[in-house]
């Protein structure tokens, strides 16, 4: 049995810092042991498609592979076993918060990508490409981790998250087709990753909490939380790990490709998330809304953005999109440390529950 001390070290954010540059340096070391090179990333849905029809090649960095699947449910799920269904009720019911989203993730987001990609990559045709991909689609798993990890509405992010889905659904073709001419896409590509990250996780979450408070009633269920909170720490860690085994020798070889999409995306993420947090404490949100608005406004789907590129573009378009998640989720945990910063500086007793 895990030593609790373990876990609360494990869940003090002033060492998430540590623990996340000594997944990076273990992920990015396993790669260059076992020689992981230009492996190209199959995006997880077409991996378990391909596992049930026979056709998966379990060589080592295809099986290592799986383990972004598998540390993406491991995030998502203790912050499902935090759910109750009348809190998802009570969100639904926030059309500001809701209004707010809409509005930075269609209206400002994916034209503020295209003003990075032309101010810093106009010499590179492809990463200028895969710049704008990244910037289409709003993130569906992982903001809820962020959430969570935030002291946000959990609640509010699964709604705006199942929201921002259907919008990819419409308005993914429409802008990939303003922005970059015409780009074929899977609509079902969509519906498909929200089963996978949302309600798979969504679904444990639940009986997890149905069975165990029955078990134990919520006192004793609110007790076991520290291992089930510890769960997505660990899944986080162990995503950063794989990522960066399967692409530590693109880092290791051409560290250029990645200062390049660093850049843009570095402040494309501060700024989105910045501006939103704000809106949200202008217009008098919670923090927790507040924080739940912001991460669903400014993290990116990095699963489509893969798909599109492998489909529709060149080998070098998909590796700038690969390129997003190893700098995306490094910089929303310092996001999250941001919020929670400012957290009692900006709101009130009285907003923060």
């Amino acid at each position: 049995m895990l030593r609790q001390s373990f876990l609360h070290r494990l869940q003090d954010f002033r060492l998430l810092p540590v623990f996340v540059l000594v997944s990076m340096a273990i992920g990015i070391y396993t790669g260059k042991v076992y020689a992981i090179s230009n492996f190209q990333l199959t995006p997880p849905i077409d991996a378990l498609k391909a596992i049930f029809t026979g056709n998966y090649v379990f060589d080592l960095p295809n099986t290592l592979a799986l383990g972004v699947v598998a540390g993406l449910f491991l995030m998502m799920y203790p912050a499902m076993t935090k759910i109750k269904f009348e809190d998802l009720g009570h969100a639904v019911k926030s059309p500001k918060q809701l209004a707010v989203v809409l509005f930075f993730n269609y209206a400002v987001a994916p034209f503020f990508m295209l003003l990075l990609a032309k101010t810093f990559l106009t010499a590179h045709p492809d990463f200028y490409v895969g710049l704008v991909l990244y910037g289409l689609a709003p993130c569906i798993a992982m903001v809820i981790v962020f959430t969570f990890l935030s002291l946000g509405n959990n609640a509010l992010a699964i709604v705006l998250v199942a929201l921002n889905s259907i919008m990819q659904m419409i308005l993914i073709p429409v802008y990939a087709k303003l922005l970059l001419g015409t780009v074929d896409f899977d609509v079902w590509l969509v519906g498909e990753s929200v089963l996978l990250y949302l309600g798979l996780p969504l679904l444990a979450g639940y009986l997890t909490r149905y069975f165990g408070i029955k078990k134990v009633g919520e006192e004793g269920f609110e007790k076991i939380r520290l291992y089930l909170d510890s769960l997505s720490i660990i899944g986080l860690l162990f995503t950063l790990a794989v990522m960066f085994a399967l692409k530590g020798d693109l880092i290791l070889s051409k560290p250029q490709f990645i200062l390049l999409m660093a850049v843009p995306m570095t402040i494309f993420f501060w700024v989105m998330f910045a501006v939103v947090y704000l809106v949200g404490w202008k217009l008098g949100f919670s923090y927790e809304d507040a924080v739940a608005a912001a991460f669903n406004s400014t993290g990116r789907d990095f699963e489509i953005a893969i798909a599109i590129a492998i489909t529709a573009f060149n080998p070098t378009v998909a590796l700038a999109t690969v390129v997003g998640p190893l700098i995306e989720v490094p910089v929303m945990l310092a996001l999250v440390w941001f919020a929670r910063a400012t957290r009692k500086r900006l709101f009130t007793a009285v907003e923060l529950k």
